[in-house]
């Protein structure tokens, strides 16, 4: 069966749901850049935004349980949040709490239809719990996909110093 994932605020305890941006709610349904909901998430996580600085976790609904919790992350998570979708976008993907950022402009393109290039999003494989666990997951052989999980994770447009670049190569 297919595994359906939340985008989560780990300190708020809220979620995006992805259907709300016409989204599939698998993770390689909606893991692409510029498709409406990693649009929105990326503004949460922007200057200026909800979740900015607050610890993101892709939580998939078959990911393990919480500590001293007979639920996950996807479960404890209820309150639904419907953000903006941001009008511009943001270049660099930067991890506050290991110090790595991802340069968007640099993602390999896995394919190309009717004048669209299609790249992974990085922050929801970085972030991702309970993937390989159901239909619709990342299949490639990666140790990049969960890294950032309950990390503090930020976009902005000006080139992080004093942090190393992740090179995120992942295509399907």
């Amino acid at each position: 069966m297919g595994q359906y994932f939340y985008a989560v605020s780990v300190e708020k305890k809220e979620h995006v749901y992805s259907h709300d941006f016409d989204n599939g709610l698998k993770l390689m349904e909606h893991s692409y850049i510029g498709n409406r909901f990693m649009k929105a998430v990326e503004g949460l996580i922007s200057k200026g935004g909800r979740w900015r600085g607050d610890k993101i976790v892709w939580a998939g609904d078959y990911a393990d349980a919480e500590p001293n919790s007979e639920h996950n992350l996807h479960t404890i998570c209820d309150k639904k949040i419907t953000p903006n979708i941001p009008t511009k976008t943001e270049r660099y993907l930067v991890n506050l709490d290991t110090k790595e950022f991802v340069d968007m402009k640099k993602i390999p393109v896995f394919e190309t239809t009717d004048n669209w290039e299609w790249r992974l999003h990085p922050l929801s494989l970085l972030t991702c719990e309970g993937n390989g666990r159901g239909g619709g997951d990342f299949r490639g052989d990666s140790k990049l996909v969960g890294k950032w999980a309950r990390n503090r994770v930020v976009i902005q447009k000006t080139k992080p110093v004093n942090k190393l670049e992740l090179i995120f190569d992942l295509v399907e």
